[in-house]
């Protein structure tokens, strides 16, 4: 990294904080405060994007002149075919969008961008990857959103969920279904000049000790959790 320049997260996610930790990173936290909901017939990918793109902006305009950053910015949307599924609203809505998911494919959309305030120049990558759910039972949605674990996730699950483990199989990047797809993020980390300690890949076995994308070209594998 250049010395003028600090690195900014723009996120109050927890996962998203300990990726830019495990990576080596050095960063503060400004949390945008945007309006997320979705425009009249915007689609999943091209809403992912904006988002994204939008904390950015909405974290640069608050930095003042004189102190030079990168800010890293993300967002993740589930979606069922053009049907978005934000957080729940509550544990009825949690439980729909489980019934919904279950037993089906369904995509994932992150969208990672980096915007650099002294010449505003922003890149953006965005990564899909494909959640296959098992046939969970009625029983197990109401386990689980009992536990409140869903209240906060994108589609009202974690695939990381160690007691309900809702998937079957992934086609894509399991970071970036954990909200920030680290192999992407390194990639434009390194095109502004940033470099990190430990590489996504090592970084990505100490929460998936499934085959990691990084290595990938495309970085996307395949994964079978069962």
């Amino acid at each position: 990294m250049t010395t003028h320049e600090s690195l900014i997260l723009a996120s109050a996610s927890q996962r998203r904080q300990q990726f830019l930790r495990d990576l080596g990173l050095t960063f503060t936290i400004v949390v945008a405060d945007i309006d997320e909901t979705p425009l009249p017939a915007e689609e999943p990918a091209a809403m992912t994007q904006r988002l994204a793109e939008a904390k950015a902006s909405a974290v640069a305009q608050r930095l003042s002149e004189d102190a030079p950053a990168i800010i890293i910015a993300s967002d993740t949307t589930v979606a069922l075919g053009n049907e978005i599924y934000g957080k729940p609203i509550d544990a009825e809505d949690a439980a729909r969008m489980l019934r919904d998911l279950r037993n089906g494919v369904h995509e994932v959309i992150s969208a990672v961008t980096l915007l650099r305030t002294t010449d505003y120049v922003q890149k953006t990558r965005i990564n899909r990857t494909l959640v296959t759910m098992r046939a969970y039972s009625d029983a197990e949605i109401a386990a689980y959103v009992a536990s409140g674990d869903p209240m906060d996730k994108a589609g009202a699950y974690g695939i990381q969920s160690p007691g309900f483990a809702p998937a079957c199989a992934l086609d894509g990047c399991f970071a970036s279904v954990m909200g920030l797809p680290l192999a992407d993020l390194c990639d434009l980390l390194a095109d502004f000049g940033v470099h990190v300690k430990r590489s996504p890949a090592q970084v990505c076995a100490a929460i998936n000790p499934f085959p990691c994308c990084a290595n990938r070209s495309a970085h996307a594998t395949h994964i079978d959790f069962v």
